[in-house]
């Protein structure tokens, strides 16, 4: 009876055990290195908008949303400026994850893409009409869990590819010493307020490396260069909002105005 023990708890074991060459549901899967953490990211966010005793960034100067992606596009950290969840606009959430999302999707190591990049060639007519359909959001990732865990270090989505792709300012390729690293998001204001947020924190990430982007001078600032009949000369324009935003852009290095467009 004994070695009829012996012989059961081994298949046991065996069939319980992954498979050769699987990774244990608690070590890190590979590609899921990171470039910040979620309270790196917060911290840095408060700094960086006006409810967090950060500058005015000239749009509504709300609290905010951040999230990270790695380059693999797997979500690495999810924030809110505010001292609650609710202080901020909570449809953010999913729209900062998926601008991250897109800027590490259409950006290389060779050249970066914002978010803001891409509205003009999004529209009607345009090179790139069609593209926010493309990658659906997945909306399992952005609803699981509770809304307790939302913005924290346990945020639901952390740790899986949640899609999606927005064309508006927020987005921004994040570029170590090394490349391409990933990606940062931020939602929660007029889009172009947005930008100027995501600009401030990945200056202060140290990850503003960008080797080359579609902007001129400013690799990929916001361009704002769409004129009245709607149309972008570079092709890569955007709209202004309704603030200051535009002028607060090109002081902080992170717009180019029309006239400077070439």
């Amino acid at each position: 009876m004994r070695k009829q023990t012996v012989v059961a708890t081994v298949i046991l074991a065996a069939a319980l055990a992954p498979p050769q060459g699987a990774i244990a549901q608690d070590q890190p899967r590979p590609g899921m290195s990171c470039p910040v953490d979620h309270d790196r990211l917060a911290d840095i966010l408060k700094k960086s908008v006006k409810p967090g005793g950060g500058p005015s960034n000239g749009g509504l100067d709300n609290n905010e949303w951040a999230a990270v992606v790695n380059r693999q596009g797997v979500v690495c950290a999810v924030a809110y400026s505010g001292s609650k969840v609710d202080d901020q606009w909570p449809g953010s959430r999913a729209i900062a994850a998926e601008k991250a999302n897109t800027a590490n999707a259409f950006s290389l190591k060779d050249k970066a893409m914002a978010t803001a990049n891409l509205y003009a060639g999004a529209q009607p007519g345009g090179f790139l009409f069609g593209a926010a359909l493309s990658n659906p959001p997945s909306p399992e990732v952005i609803y699981a869990g509770t809304p307790d865990e939302f913005g924290t270090a346990k945020d639901p989505m952390v740790g899986k590819p949640v899609g999606g792709v927005i064309v508006f300012g927020g987005g921004l390729a994040l570029y170590d010493g090394n490349g391409i690293a990933g990606a940062l998001g931020v939602s929660g204001d007029s889009s172009c307020a947005d930008h100027n947020v995501a600009w401030r924190i990945r200056h202060l990430l140290g990850l503003d490396h960008v080797p080359a982007g579609v902007s001129p001078n400013m690799k990929d600032a916001i361009i704002y260069d769409i004129g009245p009949d709607g149309k972008s000369p570079s092709g890569f324009g955007h709209p202004k909002c309704n603030g200051k935003e535009d002028q607060i852009a090109v002081d902080l290095g992170a717009g180019v105005s029309g006239n400077v467009v070439r």
